[in-house]
């Protein structure tokens, strides 16, 4: 079965040899432009999303509008995109080595921010690559059951402990 990245992980293509990508930076935070008057009443984000080249030949890397989906809650409505404060990666060339990150801004409602999904889908010299998910969230661990401030790993290590605890109760009982 097909499981989702967790914001932040490294994701490799089988069928580009030496590329990766990683969506990560999953944050509150206002546009540098300004706010677009369609998010009136929505709470912005930023998340980035990163492209190494680990081969051992240059790369084009297109990440351009359409080629991330930004999905929030858990219903997976559409988040608010804001295209004109995005900056994307619009043919480079990524050298090996080397990385070219593209920085979306995005906005929802602020309830629905504790559950985002990333999909992207890169063309890579002029090729398109399979679709790729990562699953995070903003303020995920608030509340009585909070984990450390130490991020997603450590909130999901948390989660995890608490339910094998939880299964391992049940079984001695």
């Amino acid at each position: 079965m097909y499981e989702p990245n967790v914001v932040g992980d490294w994701q490799e293509y089988d069928e580009q040899a030496g590329l990766r990508v990683r969506v990560h930076r999953l944050e509150p935070g206002e546009p540098p432009r300004g706010r677009d008057d369609a998010a009136q009443g929505l709470t912005y984000f930023s998340v980035r999303v990163t492209v190494e080249n680990r081969g051992e030949r240059n790369v084009g890397i297109h990440l351009e509008d359409g080629q991330v989906d930004v999905r929030i809650g858990p219903d997976g409505e559409s988040a608010f995109l804001d295209w004109r404060n995005s900056q994307f990666i619009e043919g480079f060339d990524v050298y090996p080595l080397r990385r070219a990150t593209a920085v979306l801004y995005a906005a929802g409602p602020e309830a629905s921010l504790s559950h985002v999904d990333v999909q992207v889908q890169l063309r890579v010299d002029e090729e398109w690559t399979g679709r790729r998910l990562w699953s995070g969230g903003i303020d995920v661990y608030e509340g009585p059951a909070a984990a450390p401030a130490g991020g997603v790993r450590e909130g999901l290590a948390h989660q995890i402990g608490v339910f094998l605890q939880e299964q391992a109760e049940e079984g001695t009982a």
